[in-house]
């Protein structure tokens, strides 16, 4: 008989951390931080991730109350937004999407698959246009700059439901903006710059080196690559990802990529799409290596310096206890993080 992985025991302590130091009444349901401070901010898209933490739960255990616990947060996103899918921000609502597209192969509902072609149909309809290049705005308010945090997901979510339903435009809209991403924001090492045309003078926004564009980067071409295999699309993907621990984690790990809340999340995409990449390569493929090292070496440290009076509360820096006030995102990024340290060694 295998030994019990100790590492799921850890992610099952974060996700309930998330609960202890943040869980409130409805209609909020999270607190923004810890301790509680202004809740004013509706954060949509944090929610988003809060449902696909708790599927990474319910994948991982088959214990129906982390699924349960998905689809109440996503009546809560949907209830706190009015009753409606969309808002002005086209990533915010491809992330609500692509949760909703788990949640429907979780659930074997039609109704979150049926909400997620929603959210891509007005995706497309509201923010697709020829500016730099054919791909999608960043929010309804600036259709004339683009980036990653918004074609990253979109070609995530069009490949996803491709595999649903082999509708010809969900592919073509998909490899379009996957193309685009890499003519215009990645460099010849891979690394993915986060957008064009912010401030309407076509500079790319360089000096914004996150994570999360690299994640975005990888997920999107291991994706297009499920449904429709192509050998450079994962050489891609190996290629960002060995360029993006290179610069931004050259000791192992991930440090703050700011302080402002949305930052918090940005190392978790990253981890959510390296296990992706992890789980097409194989643990026997070279290029596994130095990510599964990379991926042991920072959650052993987040263990070592997030651990709070029995629960997990992580900083923006795992090299270092957290220092309140902090905000739920980040804790979001550490779940993850664990969740695919659970995932590494459940392989062995």
């Amino acid at each position: 008989m295998n030994a019990p992985n100790p590492w799921s025991a850890r992610a099952d302590l974060a996700q309930r951390s998330l609960d202890h130091f943040f869980g409130t009444a409805e209609p909020q349901l999270l607190d923004n931080t810890y301790p509680v401070g202004d809740n004013s901010t509706f954060n949509y898209w944090w929610l988003a991730h809060v449902i696909d933490v708790r599927l990474d739960a319910f994948a991982r255990t088959g214990d129906p109350r982390w699924l349960a616990a998905a689809r109440a947060t996503s009546a809560n996103l949907r209830g706190r937004n009015g009753g409606s899918l969309f808002n002005d921000y086209f990533d915010d609502m491809l992330w609500y999407a692509l949760a909703l597209e788990r949640l429907a192969r979780a659930t074997g509902r039609t109704e979150p698959l049926d909400d997620a072609r929603a959210i891509w149909d007005h995706v497309v309809e509201h923010g697709w246009n020829d500016t730099h290049g054919a791909s999608v705005a960043w929010r309804k308010q600036q259709l004339h700059y683009k980036n990653t945090p918004a074609n990253g997901p979109f070609v995530i979510l069009s490949a996803r439901l491709y595999d649903h339903d082999p509708r010809p435009e969900y592919l073509e809209r998909g490899r379009t903006a996957f193309d685009w991403i890499t003519a215009t924001l990645v460099g010849p090492d891979g690394f993915v710059e986060d957008g064009i045309n912010r401030e309407g003078d076509g500079r790319v926004d360089t000096q914004w080196r996150f994570t999360y564009n690299q994640g975005l980067y990888i997920g999107a071409a291991v994706a297009l690559d499920a449904v429709r295999p192509e050998p450079e699309l994962v050489d891609r993907a190996v290629r960002t990802a060995t360029t993006a621990l290179r610069e931004l984690a050259p000791d192992g790990i991930v440090g703050s990529e700011g302080g402002g809340g949305d930052e918090g999340l940005f190392k978790g995409v990253l981890y959510r799409y390296l296990g992706m990449l992890l789980d097409r390569l194989g643990p026997t493929a070279p290029a596994s290596g130095p990510l599964v090292e990379f991926v042991r070496t920072s959650t052993d440290r987040l263990w070592q310096t997030a651990q709070r009076d029995g629960h997990l509360l992580a900083g923006d820096d795992w090299r270092h206890p957290a220092q309140p006030p902090v905000f739920y995102s980040t804790q979001l990024s550490a779940i993850m993080a664990l969740e695919l340290r659970a995932a590494v060694e459940a392989r062995r």
